[in-house]
């Protein structure tokens, strides 16, 4: 399939009408709308009524947005300019900020899921945001782990992992000033990287311009690599690793972003098997 810039088929380029029957403006940077098909949201419906048992079910309540990276159709986050990389972030900046004071949101999560192979549906670059009435157990694990090597330690967990990385270095893929990139010495997946600021910080929204200016590079360069490395758009899925929105769950949390490839090699899936699911 050619690559265009623009597609009239396309409900998150600029100008077409989406599925709700809203039109796009035509804009020319960055864009943020509600999900027309939210998976959190002021509208979500009543519980309905649970069978016996241990169960537990509530509303999904928060807020769904979709993010377009760009206008072009055809321009991936590893082919953005420096410039618009930076100003993706500070519009993260700002919806976390946002969405975090909403009074119904416990946690807001940021991610891109790019390519076919993880069911992606529209090619045109675009991430999401879940601000959600609950915490995500992930989070939740990272949170009280976090909280309970500093509480033990003095130190923030996050730290001593960069230290660790830089003092074997052989993991590293991009570093400056204030941010860096590696594949952790734990990683589940072939080329699962973290991309993160060298200060710790809760969410994105407290990283300093120099600090987003940093991080934005190293993204940037970290992700032409892996299309690089192929030769090849790469398939991820991108998360942002922020601290539940409660003050008492930011103990020694850091901020970073988490990339994960479904493939081990071009074409050939990488499955979480057995040891890993059973």
């Amino acid at each position: 399939t050619p690559r265009v810039d623009y597609d009239p088929g396309c409900y998150l380029c600029p100008g077409n009408t989406r599925v709700s029957g809203q039109r796009n403006p035509d804009y020319d940077g960055v864009f943020a709308f509600d999900n027309d098909h939210p998976c959190v949201g002021p509208n979500a419906p009543a519980p309905e009524a649970l069978p016996a048992g241990p169960h537990e079910v509530r509303r999904a309540d928060g807020v769904s947005r979709v993010v377009c990276y760009s206008p072009r159709h055809d321009r991936s986050l590893a082919e953005l300019p420096h410039s618009e990389i930076i100003a993706l972030f500070e519009e993260l900046q700002g919806q976390f900020r946002e969405l975090s004071a909403r009074p119904e949101v416990r946690h807001v999560l940021m991610f891109e899921n790019k390519g076919e192979v993880v069911g992606v549906s529209n090619p045109h670059p675009h991430c999401q945001i879940y601000a959600t009435n609950f915490v995500f157990r992930t989070i939740e694990l990272e949170a009280d782990a976090s909280a309970e090597y500093l509480a033990a330690n003095g130190r923030v967990l996050f730290q001593d992992i960069i230290a660790a990385e830089e003092a074997d270095g052989r993991r590293i893929l991009a570093s400056r000033g204030g941010a860096l990139a590696f594949v952790p010495y734990f990683a589940r997946y072939s080329y699962e990287t973290f991309v993160a600021p060298r200060a710790t910080h809760a969410s994105v929204a407290e990283l300093s311009p120099t600090e987003l200016d940093d991080l934005a590079a190293v993204l940037g360069e970290t992700l032409v690599r892996m299309d690089n490395l192929w030769r090849m758009p790469f398939p991820y899925v991108m998360a942002l690793h922020q601290a539940p929105v409660e003050p008492q769950a930011h103990g020694g949390f850091h901020f970073h972003i988490e990339i994960h490839t479904p493939l081990r090699k071009p074409r050939l899936l990488k499955y979480l098997a057995g040891p890993e699911i059973g």
